[in-house]
């Protein structure tokens, strides 16, 4: 049965959707339409159609008019992060229901996400799976195995550290600015608190952060205006930290770290995840992907190292084919969803939780203490 997609917002991940689903035709995946309203982002993406071979997609300006085509069963939403709320309200409360992969994060508040979990709890027949595409990473997936094996025993303290690049270039500069993308540790760090949950299997309690931005974007200036009685011309400088550490505790009595640097391009490994437990450790590195385990007793030579694939993988794209299994398994919930089948495997519990640690996280680093996650979404 062919699952019809749309996908609103065309930039660069808007596009690697585009791709995955190319590669999903036999599984009966077929996109019919697209909405943008940068003209350029359209022109890409069907440049990109075409070299895909992909049949005639449908152009609209906004996501509303998709939704009223009636040509869709399934929306990618993948438009910049402070659009997510009104484009997710406006399809779950849409008379004909549409299935929905939302990229993350869900919404730059925590506030907004709470609304978007409510208004889907009373449409149950309208699917919604939050884009934490890292969880599918084979390295990541293969050390989250292991770790629900119970090979290391009981999890203690989970340390990631992501090295990497700085934030890329997207369309008008929407992610320079914490107004538009709900911080560097909701817009990029989400992912790293949503596996930190998996891997502690635990809720957050608290969180302490520190960070700034010392490095990136101190030197880009941005025009900006605001219309009042008289047009006020100013300059913007970005506002968005390059770097930081947060120390999260969970309800289990578990610890998870994160250490974040976006001005290192000079590292062998962008992601590297260490879960230790009372018996043994484990590690994860990407995009070298492997895996290492070790038990106490066993000592430093008794660490194995194994290759972590997915032979599912038709597409590696932009995070070594996490998407493309995310899109797979994804697709499996809508086929099964007529006949009662299984929810999507990121529900929206997950993306509001991923999102409040993040803005945990921001405002202990403005307060400078640490801030609880009751706090947050009782008054985010």
């Amino acid at each position: 049965m062919a699952v019809r997609y749309g996908i609103v917002g065309v930039g660069m991940m808007g596009r690697e959707h585009m791709v995955n689903l190319s590669h999903l035709r036999g599984e009966g995946a077929v996109l019919t339409a697209i909405a943008d309203p940068h003209l350029h982002s359209v022109e890409l993406a069907l440049d990109l159609g075409l070299s895909l071979n992909l049949p005639s997609i449908e152009v609209f300006s906004g996501h509303r008019e998709l939704l009223d085509s009636g040509l869709c069963d399934v929306v990618v939403v993948s438009s910049p992060n402070m659009t997510h709320f009104e484009i997710l309200m406006d399809i779950i409360k849409h008379p004909r229901p549409h299935h929905v992969l939302v990229e993350k994060p869900l919404c730059t508040t925590v506030q907004d996400c709470r609304k978007v979990v409510e208004a889907a709890q009373r449409r149950p027949g309208v699917l919604v799976q939050v884009g934490l595409e890292y969880r599918y990473m084979p390295p990541v997936a293969k050390l989250l195995e292991r770790v629900q094996s119970g090979a290391i025993g009981q999890v203690k303290m989970v340390a990631i550290r992501e090295h990497r690049f700085p934030f890329l270039v997207k369309v008008r500069n929407w992610n320079r600015f914490n107004s538009n993308t709900g911080g560097t540790l909701v817009e990029k760090c989400c992912h790293f608190f949503d596996l930190m949950r998996l891997f502690a299997a635990a809720n957050p309690v608290r969180v302490m952060a520190s960070g700034s931005i010392d490095v990136n974007h101190k030197d880009e200036v941005y025009d900006g205006k605001i219309l009042t009685f008289t047009i006020k011309i100013w300059k913007q400088v970005p506002d968005i930290i390059d770097n930081a550490y947060v120390i999260v505790e969970f309800d289990n009595g578990s610890r998870g770290m994160l250490d974040l640097c976006m001005f290192a391009e000079g590292s062998k490994n962008e992601q590297e995840i260490s879960v230790v437990g009372n018996i043994g450790k484990g590690e994860a590195f990407v995009p070298e992907s492997i895996v290492r385990v070790g038990i106490r007793s066993e000592g430093r030579t008794g660490v194995k190292t194994l290759q972590a694939q997915d032979k599912r993988i038709k597409y590696e794209g932009l995070h070594h084919g996490s998407s493309y299994l995310e899109h797979l398994d994804f697709l499996a919930a809508v086929k099964a969803h007529g006949s009662g089948g299984a929810a999507p495997a990121v529900d929206l519990r997950d993306g509001l939780l991923s999102v409040a640690m993040g803005v945990a996280g921001h405002l202990s680093i403005e307060k400078g203490r640490f801030v609880t996650i009751s706090e947050v979404l009782s008054n985010h």
